[in-house]
């Protein structure tokens, strides 16, 4: 049809398009793929244009395209900077947007520009509606389940990541790689990372869970291994209103010959406080607990084929026997695995355990897109469950994660909100059908197959390190003259 007024629709045209992209206007300039599967359960508002500050003045890297640029380059698990550049560009020319800068400091500048204090604002809003969406049943006894672990994660080497993170000491300078310390806090109804903690390698894991007992409200149930069995642990949980399920430890504490005896697998024992004070506990808190702690003694077996462990002897602040039975406390033990298998999907999935920032500030960071990433991946198997009936432990995460960057392609090119929502249904079929297939009597060895390539190890400074000569596979010894002696190795 030809316009009316053929002089002035090119002119119009430029306009309605300005004003139609300008972040100003209240609609949002450009819509992530990301954004789409995800903004259900990310607040708007948290990523508009801040008033004053990082990301306060109108720039081609915008705080949202930024935040989900970043967010899809942790989901690729090794995608480089620029490959996100890449693909943000791709999505900017679909949407007849301003390109942003081909270069990768542009982005980097913006992404170490995003307030950390957005990212906890939106990992909160995430566990909160997660946590309301949780139905009774969920629960375990009427108590929110948290689990409670630790790990390591490896940083560039880096002379800031260094003295933030120093490598361990036993490690020449130039050999090691600076080593982060995380203690998280797993939901159990959710399947999602609550909170965590970081800190130096030296840092031990209960030194951590001090910064996280805020994150407990009262009648929840801390379930932990022995690493955290101590008097000052079940001391704070009984303090705070807090329930607690962890694995015995020590020799006295675990002899059942001791305390009231209750049942051939129970015993009602007494820890008395200890004569010294932890370093982990402040003096005042300690002088306000009690000097007995009145626990209960439970010895469980695990009749699972392919598991080492056949006996466990749990402690518990849970002394109602009749709720509380000594089956029930197995199988809420034994359902622990669920966070180590999590951790290894943060860690080996969308490979956490090698962050590749090089300053302490941006690790963070880094660390926080992980979790956030899990989070929503998770929280969208969980809504499959829901759907369709499923137990969520049975749903792949890995399947789910790579199901999610499908659709979420698929979602950018429908305009449709019915569309979409079709889409996403199928999205949720999909998750369900993908299933962990049963494997009863499965043995899973803590064993490498793949055989590493036979380098030398780097002993000292890069700089100093001398480059040694092979034949065939074999090595001579790591800097050290050859002698005519290993010179005929073959």
């Amino acid at each position: 049809m030809t316009p009316d007024f053929p002089s002035f629709a090119s002119a119009f045209s430029r306009q309605f398009d300005q004003i139609r992209n300008d972040p100003a206007s209240g609609r949002p300039a450009l819509l992530h793929q990301f954004q789409i599967l995800f903004e259900r359960w990310i607040p708007h508002h948290l990523l508009a244009q801040r008033d004053e500050g990082p990301h306060s003045r109108r720039r081609r890297w915008t705080l949202r395209l930024t935040f989900w640029t970043f967010l899809w380059q942790v989901a690729q698990a090794g995608a480089s900077c620029r490959e996100a550049v890449r693909q943000a560009a791709t999505l900017c020319r679909i949407s007849r947007q301003p390109l942003p800068s081909v270069k990768d400091s542009p982005y980097c500048q913006a992404r170490a520009a995003i307030p950390l204090e957005v990212l906890d604002n939106i990992h909160a809003a995430l566990v909160t509606e997660a946590r309301r969406a949780m139905a009774q049943k969920d629960l375990w006894c009427g108590h929110r389940v948290r689990i409670v672990d630790g790990t390591t994660v490896t940083l560039p080497d880096t002379p800031e990541n260094q003295a933030a993170y120093p490598q361990q000491s036993v490690q020449r300078p130039g050999c090691g790689f600076p080593i982060l310390k995380l203690t998280g806090l797993f939901c159990l109804a959710t399947g999602l990372f609550t909170s965590w903690a970081t800190g130096p390698w030296r840092n031990h894991e209960l030194q951590l869970l001090n910064q996280l007992w805020d994150q407990f409200d009262p009648n929840d149930l801390l379930l932990a291994d022995r690493g955290f069995c101590t008097w000052g642990v079940l001391a704070l949980c009984l303090h705070r209103g807090i329930h607690a399920v962890v694995r015995a430890r020590g020799t006295k504490r675990r002899d059942f010959r001791r305390g009231q005896r209750l049942s051939a697998n129970e015993r009602l024992v007494t820890w008395n406080k200890p004569p010294l004070r932890p370093r982990t506990i402040p003096e005042e808190l300690w002088n306000q607990l009690p000097s007995k702690l009145s626990l209960r003694l439970v010895r469980c077996r695990i009749d699972r084929p392919g598991f080492r462990t056949r006996e466990i002897l749990l402690v518990t602040t849970l002394l109602d026997r009749e709720r509380y039975t000594v089956s029930h406390l197995g199988e809420l033990y034994f359902r622990r695995w669920e966070m180590e298998l999590s951790l290894r999907d943060l860690k080996t999935t969308l490979q956490m355990d090698q962050l590749s920032c090089k300053n302490p500030a941006n690790a963070e960071r880094e660390l926080r897109i992980h979790f956030l990433i899990h989070n929503l991946v998770r929280r969208l198997m969980l809504e499959s469950a829901r759907v369709h009936g499923l137990p969520r432990h049975r749903l792949s995460f890995a399947g789910s994660l790579a199901a999610a960057r499908r659709f979420a392609e698929a979602l950018a090119h429908v305009r449709g909100a019915n569309r979409r929502r079709e889409l996403f249904a199928d999205l949720l079929e999909q998750l369900a059908n993908d299933t962990v297939p049963e494997r009863p009597g499965r043995r899973e060895p803590r064993a490498v197959k793949r055989r590493p390539k036979p380098y030398p190890r780097l002993t000292c400074h890069r700089s100093r390190f001398r480059e040694i000569q092979h034949q065939n596979r074999y090595y001579v010894p790591v800097n050290k003259r050859t002698s005519p002696k290993t010179k005929g190795l073959n």
